[in-house]
């Protein structure tokens, strides 16, 4: 995204963090953030939101996960990207009634794919992800090896009226301008 920080790029007259929050408050007590330069997000959030950083800095997803299970006051915790407009707090909470007792996590299973960053993850799971960290596997699929997850497929999201573009990201400026013109129009 040349050098721009994706969490506050705009989205819909705000910042792409702004909106995600807004979703994520209508079914979560408690709001963290997860950053390693915090300063930037200080004037767009307010104080309800906790910034923490990484115990591990430079460990992708993985990193930013185990901080905040770390540091969460629940013990479930629904995770997202920073780069995903289009978060659904239906698919939060049709994830979470659906977790099953021995699960780590429950994922969207869409497009033939887990999306770690739309879960629901158990806190007891940051034990499970310390030694991964310690060995430097940040890549998100010795994540999916090291946790005991379950699949929310995408039939399931379909069922329920839930959009699959839920779990879509920014990863370039054209995704940017899909998604922006997604929400604008509808196609």
């Amino acid at each position: 995204m040349n050098g721009q920080v994706k969490a506050l790029l705009p989205f819909e007259g705000q910042p792409l963090i702004a909106r995600q929050l807004e979703r994520m408050r209508t079914v979560c007590s408690e709001l963290i953030v997860v950053t390693n330069h915090p300063a930037p997000f200080l004037p767009v959030l307010d104080r309800s939101v906790r910034i923490i950083t990484d115990y591990y800095a430079g460990c992708g997803i993985v990193g930013g996960l185990h901080a905040a299970l770390s540091l969460a006051r629940h013990a479930e915790v629904w995770a997202v990207g920073c780069d995903m407009p289009l978060i659904s707090s239906e698919a939060a909470l049709l994830m979470q009634r659906s977790l099953q007792d021995g699960a780590d996590a429950i994922l969207p299973w869409i497009g033939g794919a887990a999306h770690p960053l739309h879960g629901i993850y158990r806190r007891h799971a940051v034990a499970k992800l310390q030694p991964l960290l310690e060995a430097r596997e940040a890549d998100p699929a010795a994540l999916l090896r090291r946790l005991r997850w379950q699949a929310l497929p995408e039939a399931r999201l379909r069922e329920h009226g839930i959009a699959l573009d839920a779990v879509a990201s920014i990863k370039t400026p054209a995704d940017y301008e899909r998604l922006l013109r997604l929400c604008q129009t509808g196609v």
